[in-house]
């Protein structure tokens, strides 16, 4: 079985930075919806440009969009069937020791995504065979030297669980999931940066369809239950 998950970053790793908080994620989806996810946005992407005269090999970021323009982005993702929302956010200020390797720590960001919020919602006894998280991220903070490490760190760090990882860079500007993960870590990065930003997007977010963990601690924002796979979230 193969898990997809897109991930981007949000805030500054270092505890030196003004930003009090650092937040990794994006979402998860199943091979059944995986194309569906992108199409999806890559249409509404299309329609953006097309309205704002954007060039259509310029990346919208979720910072130039509208809070109108967010809305309908989730309205329009969030209940395709095996689509989850994903973010870890750390809290700075409970940090003890600077942040002196930042491709390090990332590693053990994305290894607490999926440890506090995709794991947990994995109904393990109900699936028979190994599990591949095919991992893709966006490659703007990576250094070349340290492309393998994740997904090396990710195999050790799991080394006791039926899971495989295959980690791939791409540019975000020809990634739409990558593109994707932005808006959905952003937004919930700034839900603890400063609420106002994003005040008129959360209400329509669905606490079904995501899953935010806060570090220090394993506070929980949004979905609980497990994945069945024998309702509408049929994989």
């Amino acid at each position: 079985m193969k898990i997809f998950v897109y991930l981007d970053e949000s805030g500054s790793i270092h505890t030196n930075s003004p930003t009090k908080y650092f937040a990794v994620g994006g979402y998860f989806t199943f091979a059944e919806d995986k194309n569906k996810i992108t199409s999806k946005y890559k249409k509404i992407n299309k329609k953006m440009k097309d309205e704002k005269n954007i060039p259509l090999d310029k990346e919208i970021k979720s910072y130039n969009m509208s809070d109108n323009d967010k809305i309908n982005i989730f309205n329009q993702i969030q209940d395709i069937d095996t689509f989850y929302g994903t973010v870890k956010v750390f809290d700075k200020n409970q940090m003890r020791k600077e942040v002196v390797e930042s491709n390090i720590f990332f590693n053990y960001a994305v290894k607490l995504v999926l440890k506090d919020c995709i794991i947990p919602l994995l109904n393990l006894s109900q699936i028979n065979e190994s599990i591949e998280f095919v991992i893709s991220i966006d490659n703007r903070n990576i250094r070349v030297g340290d492309l393998n490490n994740l997904e090396t760190y990710l195999k050790t760090e799991f080394c006791l669980s039926n899971f495989d990882f295959k980690v791939t860079y791409y540019d975000s500007v020809y990634n739409y999931g990558i593109q994707l993960a932005d808006l959905i870590v952003n937004t919930f990065y700034n839900s603890y940066k400063d609420r106002k930003i994003v005040e008129k997007v959360l209400p329509y977010l669905k606490g079904k369809n995501f899953r935010v963990s806060l570090f220090p601690g394993r506070k929980i924002k949004g979905r609980i239950a497990k994945i069945e796979y024998n309702n509408n979230e049929n994989i």
